[in-house]
Parts: structure tokens; C-alpha cells; sequence
């Protein structure tokens, strides 16, 4: 299929329901693409490497890192140009409205972050549902319109209640990508690591496992153990290296080296 643009997000909210993964690997966004998930989010590194559009050639990317990881909007700014270059199709950003509002007005597509922004948990409360009260479901709406206003088209909205994210679904003209935050988003948004089940901590609320890589990981590091165990055995005792394992010369070869060898060493 032809790679969407921002204009087609918009044209189909309430249309059409996206889906959306954080991957980490070309392995895992040659799977997403592969199965059909049509966003990305990608580590920025992923985007100039050249081999990620041979695996997902048709992928809506969002490059994207923490604020503080960046720094200032002239930051961003440096940091986004060579990514748009490459081929990024948005960005991620938890930086300020005016960051957002720098970026945009260099035509840069900015997708901001309301609700629980973990890298500002602290003024919500913690790693806890934002919206769940009236005023800090007023909190996540003003957060919305303050990201509509810096030029933002799309924001994260993360562990929002589901019918305050419907409520806000229908005021504004946002693209919103959905984290724990109910079927009214336009996006669906989850981390590979969840979907694959390669997490061995507390799995999230919001985050179904569909595959159990975790055990697989772990049926493989028995496998390791046993070869390399056989292995060093093995050495041990004399059994590695056998005949078939090993390389010779000829006898006569051989018997003149060390003929050679007796009068040189």
C-alpha cells in the first residue's frame, strides 16, 4: 500500500482504528509490518539505517525520545531536520508547547502527550490513570488543547479513563493515539515488549500478551546451558577434538618439518 500521510491519519479518524507498536529492533518492525500494524514508533537510530525501509517500507513512523534527552526546541530542531531528511514521517514530543510550536512551524509533524507522561509522573501522582477526577480530567483536556494550539496534528493520550478520552474525542480535531485509554482513540497504541511478552515485571493494565517470548528466552538459555556444559565436558575429558574435527599433513609433510625442525629449534 501506498505510505500514509499526516493528512490521511486525519481524513480517517473515527474511520478507521490504527494500530500502533513501540519496536525496538528491524526483527520486530519487520514483524509489525509484516502483520499488518500500520504506525511505529522507532528508536531514532532505526531511521538511518538504511535497512528498515527495506523491512517496512510502508510503516507511518514516530521517531521519538524523552525531553530531557534532547534538550531545548533549537535542540529538537537539530535533532529532527536530519531525521525528516531520512525519512521520518513525524515526532514524537514531550518537550514544552513551545518546543512543539517550534517544530511545527518549520512544517515538522509533532505529535505531543497528555494524560501520564512518565517522564512527568511526578505532577500527576505517579505511574497512575490521569482524568479518573473532574479537575484532572479538565487537566488532560487542557493539556489536548494546549497541543492543538502549539500545531500539533496527533498526541499520546496515556491511561486516560476511556469515557473521558470519548468525551475528548468528539471536541477535538487531534489525531489521538491511544495508550490505555479506550476504543475512542484513533490509534492503539502498545510496546512490543508487552505484545511479545518479553517482560518479566508487572505487565500494565492496558497490555495484552500475545506471545510469551519470555519463556522462549528462557527455554533457549537451557539450551546454551546443556551445548556449552556438553561442550566443555567434552574438552575435559579428552573427547574434543576428535579425528573428524581436525586437519592433517601428509606423513611425509609432516616428518619433514620435524626433521627441519630438530636442526633449527
Amino acid at each position: 500500500m501506498a505510505r500514509l500521510t499526516v493528512k490521511d491519519l486525519l481524513d480517517q479518524r473515527g474511520k478507521h482504528q490504527f494500530a500502533m507498536l513501540r519496536v525496538e529492533t528491524l526483527e520486530e518492525a519487520e514483524a509489525a509490518a509484516k502483520g499488518g500494524v500500520e504506525l511505529l514508533s522507532v528508536p531514532p537510530a532505526m531511521v538511518f539505517d538504511r535497512r528498515f525501509r527495506e523491512v517496512a517500507p510502508d510503516a507511518f513512523i514516530f521517531p521519538g525520545d524523552n525531553f530531557y534527552e534532547i534538550g531545548t526546541a533549537d535542540d529538537f530542531l537539530k535533532w529532527a531536520f536530519p531525521l525528516f531528511k531520512h525519512g521520518a514521517d513525524a515526532f514524537y514530543c514531550s518537550g514544552s508547547m513551545a518546543t512543539i510550536r517550534a517544530m511545527t512551524d518549520h512544517g515538522l509533524p509533532v505529535c505531543g502527550h497528555v494524560g501520564l507522561i512518565p517522564s512527568k509522573a511526578t505532577w500527576t501522582g505517579g505511574f497512575k490513570a490521569v482524568g479518573k477526577t473532574l479537575d484532572s480530567a479538565k487537566l488532560v483536556w487542557q493539556q489536548v488543547k494546549a497541543a492543538e494550539a502549539a500545531g500539533a496534528f496527533a498526541v499520546e493520550i496515556e491511561v486516560v479513563p476511556h469515557s473521558i478520552t470519548q468525551a475528548i474525542a468528539e471536541k477535538t480535531n487531534l489525531f489521538l493515539i491511544s495508550m490505555g485509554a479506550g476504543a475512542a482513540g484513533h490509534a492503539q497504541y502498545l510496546f512490543s515488549d508487552d505484545v511479545l511478552g518479553q517482560n518479566r515485571g508487572r505487565m500494565p493494565r492496558h497490555a495484552k500478551r500475545y506471545a510469551d517470548f519470555a519463556a522462549e528466552y528462557d527455554r533457549l538459555q537451557d539450551l546454551r546451558i546443556d551445548a556449552m556444559s556438553r561442550f566443555a565436558r567434552d574438552v575435559h575429558e579428552g573427547d574434543y577434538p576428535a579425528p573428524q574435527y581436525l586437519v592433517d599433513s601428509d606423513n611425509a609433510v609432516v616428518e619433514s618439518f620435524r626433521d627441519w625442525l630438530d636442526q633449527v629449534a
